[in-house]
């Protein structure tokens, strides 16, 4: 039985990632920064309805001694870093905690594999927020990486420590660079959710209006379920390398809010308003990935449309307020 440890599986990635391995026969010990939420932080696995599969293990990114210790008791064959301050938005608010925790925490994690597991196979959750300003309309491995947040800047540091602990020490260490994936377990912060929650929310009374920021910004959606598979195969390749995961799309904002608000019958210019407030200090106009490599290589592929995707987002959002209004 192979054992996975998971920083982050408390998250969308993470509770997916862990139910996933564990179709595959894993063990899995999940890394838990103890706090005073911790009676509800584990809701996503429970969601899931594997809470009681996983182990967790007392340890946080900022602390080298804690993951020393971790990586030495769990002795995993492969490590999964998907431990992030990972809100764009809050990066600004927090730049010094998002670069101690995205960034430096990165390196913390590849220095207790190097002490004490260095056979292990380890995969960084790399962004495609760190393109940024895009420099070729189509991003591959080989697009010059020009960040615009505080968050992306640290995980470019992240992404390079990875490739550098690779070329120096020989390493098993893959990067996924990651273009926006969601899911019905993304948090409420981030903005598919926040349309899906507001549409199910104006479906039944309980609000009138959405406010956004950027309508017009670009991304390259996929499913979070599907791109934690890929996370996998990288670790099962003979040799580590990097990854974009896309879907090879991109849709606008209001394109997101289009789908979502007519999956109820809904119009969403009748329900949709601008807010300056909601507009970040250095916008990322679009992102669209080419998934070229991870489909040769690993045989990977998106199969789950934006469409599809939104409509199982929305029910989901119907479904707790619903199960709210009866309780």
């Amino acid at each position: 039985m192979p054992t996975a440890l998971i920083t982050g599986i408390t998250g969308q990635d993470g509770a997916y990632l862990a139910k996933f391995l564990l179709g595959k026969g894993y063990r899995i010990a999940g890394l838990l920064r103890r706090s005073a939420s911790s009676d509800i932080i584990g809701e996503r696995l429970r969601w899931l309805g594997i809470l009681d599969d996983v182990t967790f293990v007392d340890g946080n990114m900022t602390d080298l001694s804690s993951l020393i210790r971790v990586v030495k008791d769990v002795a995993p064959d492969e490590i999964y870093n998907l431990a992030a301050q990972s809100f764009v938005a809050a990066s600004w608010q927090q730049p010094l905690l998002t670069g101690s925790v995205t960034g430096l925490g990165v390196v913390n994690m590849l220095e207790a594999i190097r002490i004490a597991r260095p056979e292990a196979r380890f995969y960084q959750a790399s962004s495609s927020e760190m393109f940024g300003k895009v420099q070729e309309p189509v991003q591959s491995e080989r697009t010059p990486f020009y960040p615009r947040s505080p968050y992306a800047v640290a995980k470019l540091f992240g992404h390079w420590s990875t490739v550098n602990y690779r070329e120096s020490f020989g390493m098993h260490a893959s990067s996924g660079i990651l273009f926006n994936h969601e899911s019905p377990l993304r948090g409420l912060e981030f903005v598919t959710r926040k349309v899906t929650d507001g549409v199910a929310r104006i479906k039944l009374g309980l609000a009138d209006k959405l406010a956004l920021g950027n309508m017009g910004a670009m991304r390259d959606w996929g499913h979070a379920r599907e791109y934690v598979e890929a996370m996998w195969l990288m670790l099962q390749q003979d040799e580590p390398d990097n990854y974009v995961i896309a879907t090879g799309r991109t849709s606008s904002i209001r394109d997101l809010c289009r789908i979502a608000f007519s999956y109820v019958g809904l119009n969403y210019q009748d329900h949709t308003v601008t807010s300056s407030d909601l507009m970040r200090p250095a916008e990322v106009e679009i992102l669209l990935g080419d998934p070229g490599k991870a489909h040769r290589q690993l045989g990977w592929q998106a199969r789950i449309s934006l469409e599809d995707m939104i409509a199982e987002m929305v029910e989901a959002d119907l479904s707790r307020h619903r199960a709210r209004l009866k309780a």
